[in-house]
């Protein structure tokens, strides 16, 4: 007999499907993200509440902007280290890498070979949000050149592609894995980016996820948007390879 009284499905309202975040600004104090230890530690145990278990933790690297180095990134991810010691976070998988911008000075950086990736070689990548580089091609064969296997961050939000979707392809095709950030399709930079989002997710282009957290006010959109059941909803089909990938 058909059953009238069929249970709706429990929709899924944390971000254990996702596992490990590979975006985030929760080194402390060195780029425009976290301050301070301390307000690190309270965010990775609010991320960890959300379902998330392992980060990858992406400070920038951009030039006279946030001039950041292996060194400095090293240092400051000590410093956050010995907090979660403290707090009795010592058993929690961190890994310290970069997010680089793809400026005039990054061709010098990849022949330095001194470049602070993910394990396995990945290189998160960013670009101007207002202008693509003019030898995009060029600097994505060099990182593979290189040995590096690129991960272009957030594409969704770079102004110039939101009139020319053919270019999220040719980014897959040049060898770029493509990562979106949670918070794009929820609307939170604004309505053309999630637009873009819906695109990516419906074309199946994205491969990696990440919060791009920097700040309490990323943190609280983030809980809620999860908390509704509306990120698995979004992103919870797309297969995103966070754990295969990256997880220890």
């Amino acid at each position: 007999m058909f059953n009238i009284f069929k249970k709706k499905a429990v929709p899924t309202t944390d971000l254990g499907w996702l596992h490990t975040d590979i975006h985030s600004h929760l080194i402390p104090g060195i780029d425009d993200g976290v301050p301070d230890a301390a307000t690190s530690v309270k965010f990775i145990r609010a991320l960890m509440d959300l379902g998330l278990q392992q980060f990858i933790m992406t400070p920038h690297i951009y030039d006279e902007v946030h001039p950041n180095t292996p060194q400095t990134i090293n240092a400051a991810h000590e410093v956050l280290y010995r907090e979660m010691q403290n707090e009795g976070l010592s058993d929690v998988y961190t890994h310290s890498a970069a997010e680089y911008m793809l400026s005039e000075n990054f061709s010098g950086l990849l022949a330095q070979k001194e470049m602070k990736a993910f394990p396995d070689r990945h290189l998160l990548i960013e670009m101007s949000w207002l202008s693509e580089p003019l030898k995009l091609e060029e600097l994505i064969f060099q990182i593979q050149t290189h040995g590096y296997k690129p991960i272009m961050a957030h594409p969704e939000r770079y102004v110039f592609y939101f009139n020319n979707p053919d270019a999220y392809h040719k980014l897959k095709e040049m060898g770029c894995l493509l990562q979106v950030n949670l918070l794009s399709p929820a609307g939170y930079y604004g309505k053309d980016v999630a637009k873009a989002a819906q695109y990516m997710i419906k074309n199946k282009l994205y491969d990696l996820g990440g919060t791009d957290l920097h700040h309490e006010r990323h943190l609280a959109k983030l809980t809620k948007y999860v908390q509704s059941g509306q990120a698995y909803k979004d992103l919870g089909h797309l297969g995103l390879k966070n754990k295969e990938l990256f997880g220890q």
